[in-house]
């Protein structure tokens, strides 16, 4: 049609993966890449130990008679997304991991109320819940990171032997 076209954008982290050529493309929009997420690992786009994106929860409480632990993150810091449900594995509200970011097995945020998570074994999968203390710090990966440091003003950088190298403020907007 003889109009000048400068700019060729494609967006998603899928996309940015997936691409055989950015011939002609000049720019990449991959929303959730540097962090991935619970959905984008259900879709295997990365694996779980590519998240690069958790929070930190402290243990609170317990409700032994259900077998849950109670944090104080809940989908204030969670956020409320639930992008795995229809996925093969649901994480519910986040996969819970050890300090050093490993999965507990089958531990994931059951329910989120508005400042609490719920920790539970997956319904179904007959997994034993981890022995946590009160006080006791997990990281819980986040089903759709955007939505989860979209609730955060800062991020703590933290490096393999869990120092914080650095903390990052929020770009706040879109």
């Amino acid at each position: 049609a003889g109009l000048a076209c400068p700019v060729v954008s494609v967006g998603s982290t899928p996309t940015a993966l997936s691409a055989r050529s950015y011939d002609g493309i000049t720019e990449v929009r991959a929303g959730v890449y540097m962090f991935f997420d619970l959905v984008q690992a259900g879709i295997g786009v990365c694996g779980i130990g590519d998240i690069a994106l958790s929070v930190l929860a402290t243990v609170i409480g317990h409700q032994r008679d259900k077998n849950w632990i109670i944090t104080d993150a809940g989908w204030m810091a969670l956020s409320a997304d639930r992008g795995t449900a229809d996925q093969a594995v649901d994480h519910y509200y986040g996969l819970v991991c050890d300090g050093d970011g490993q999965p507990y097995r089958d531990l994931v945020v059951l329910k989120a109320n508005q400042e609490h998570g719920i920790l539970a074994a997956r319904p179904g999968s007959g997994a034993n819940i981890p022995d946590l203390k009160v006080g006791d710090r997990v990281r819980i990966l986040p089903n759709h990171a955007c939505a989860t440091a979209a609730q955060h003003d800062q991020y703590h950088l933290i490096e393999p032997d869990n120092s914080v190298s650095a903390v990052w403020p929020r770009f706040r907007g879109w």
